[in-house]
């Protein structure tokens, strides 16, 4: 086995300038190569993704839920380590790696689960990212990262690590639907990542630091039309529909979604006519308190009359804890467990064996597939507007053919954070549209070589420069 290798080798003295001048002077080109045959289970879209980013060697997937980014990903790692002979990597969230593996053996393709290096196969290899510390990054032709958006909900020095590991792989592809909900400077840590442009450099070239709204940064106005989605694109490909790409939405129709507010009424004391919502962290976390035990027995009451499966979210120890004592066979899945149990639990719910899984979006809020439910709860919220959309696109993604009814049981004081999630589910809808429209031009130029559509300035009539100007100028 290779040894073991630290960040300082990628960013230490061991790393030369000409070195350096060499990734600077390669990060937006095409490193990688030509592929024209694809698995025929394959959509023609998909393999039209695929082979774009094989070309690209470096590139990143922003695709909805349920577009079949797991078969995207394992037939571009299945070309890299054919054509270099050298094993795969791919980081997946908990529980990911073993739905990943099934989703394989659908394809045709084999995805071996791996703990540490001692477990890797000449082939493709899935672990969780929090298992990352046992193996050699020397060793993979190529790396992978599901969910790649979880980059951001790191800490600094763990996004870093990361980064740092994978700074010299040859292969890196990174998939996600949400690569920044709510601020698009956050795609800085996937380019960052991909080795095309730190965030901090991204932000300096195409960003300006909002002097109005401290920490908020905008488009320069200059590249505000154009350069930075040019650059973005070069990379990038982000899709809602299959039809963002010019083919048909054939079978990836959402179903409907319905949002059913249940709000607790608050009994405490109030000085004011009406009551006044919780504003401050320290406030909202009181309120949340107050309200526990109505908003567990109201949920409690939903799912007990109920025979059908249920997802029940919360965010707090004690909800978790209080949920589970109150709904009849739930299976609870908590931070403190062991991984063993959390990804059981997690397979068992796909596999209809749990009526009832209650857990946080920040344990199971990332890559499972649970189309077979249908009915969620959502005992209070976080300010976190992308846990939130994580976690109704854990059920509401394309493939599932029921309606999706979401249940938000919240006290009354804690209104702000309602507001506070619709406010950033706005501003997302918006970004989203707006990269797709700036984008879609530039993408159907990067993928199929078509040429945006100019209009050519033929001037017919001479222009004469005012006698004013001919006299200075003589």
């Amino acid at each position: 086995m290779g040894r073991r290798l630290t960040n300082t080798i990628y960013r230490g003295d061991e790393m030369n300038y000409q070195e350096f001048l060499e990734i600077k002077g390669s990060r937006q080109d095409n490193v990688g190569f030509d592929v024209d045959e694809f698995n025929p289970m394959l959509f023609d879209w998909q393999k039209t993704l695929v082979k774009w980013s094989l070309k690209k060697g470096r590139s990143a997937l922003f695709e909805d839920c349920g577009l079949g980014k797991t078969p995207q990903q394992l037939e571009w790692a299945r070309h890299v380590c054919q054509k270099t002979g050298k094993p795969i990597l791919i980081l997946a969230p908990l529980a990911v790696s073993k739905q990943t593996k099934r989703e394989g053996e659908k394809f045709g393709i084999d995805v071996n689960i791996c703990r540490t290096h001692d477990d890797i196969v000449n082939g493709i290899n899935i672990t969780n990212y929090e298992k990352l510390n046992h193996f050699y990054p020397e060793e993979f032709a190529g790396i992978v990262l599901d969910e790649s958006s979880i980059l951001k909900n790191y800490t600094g020095k763990i996004r870093t690590q990361i980064i740092d590991t994978f700074l010299r792989s040859p292969y890196k592809l990174c998939a996600t639907a949400t690569p920044a909900p709510n601020d698009y400077t956050e795609l800085g840590n996937t380019s960052e990542f991909l080795g095309v442009m730190t965030r901090a450099e991204m932000l300096s070239m195409y960003f300006i630091n909002d002097t109005g709204d401290v920490g908020t940064w905008r488009l320069k106005g200059h590249v505000k039309d154009n350069l930075f989605w040019k650059w973005l694109s070069s990379w990038a490909i982000m899709i809602q529909y299959p039809s963002n790409l010019g083919f048909d939405d054939n079978g990836f129709k959402l179903p409907p979604l319905n949002i059913h507010e249940h709000v607790i009424p608050y009994k405490g004391q109030t000085d004011t006519l009406f009551v006044e919502p919780a504003s401050t962290l320290s406030e909202r976390r009181q309120a949340r308190k107050e309200s526990m035990q109505e908003r567990v027995a109201l949920t409690a009451d939903l799912i007990n009359n109920s025979n059908e499966t249920w997802l029940v979210w919360c965010n707090m120890n004690d909800e978790s804890a209080a949920l589970k004592s109150a709904i009849k066979d739930a299976v609870e899945v908590k931070g403190a467990d062991s991984i063993e149990h959390k990804e059981s639990a997690m397979i068992d719910f796909q596999n209809d064996q749990i009526k009832c899984l209650v857990t946080k979006p920040s344990i199971a809020g990332f890559g499972m597939n649970w189309q077979n439910c249908s009915n969620m709860a959502f005992v209070g919220l976080s300010d976190s507007y992308e846990q939130y959309y994580q976690a109704i696109r854990r059920c509401w993604r394309f493939g599932q053919d029921k309606s999706v009814n979401a249940h938000i049981v919240i006290g009354e004081r804690e209104g702000n954070v309602v507001a506070n999630i619709q406010r950033k589910e706005r501003d997302m809808n918006s970004m989203f549209q707006g990269m797709i429209r700036n984008m879609s031009e530039m993408v159907q130029e990067e993928i199929f070589g078509r040429e945006s559509k100019r209009t050519d300035y033929n001037p017919t009539i001479e222009m004469k420069m005012p006698d004013f100007l001919q006299e200075v100028s003589a």
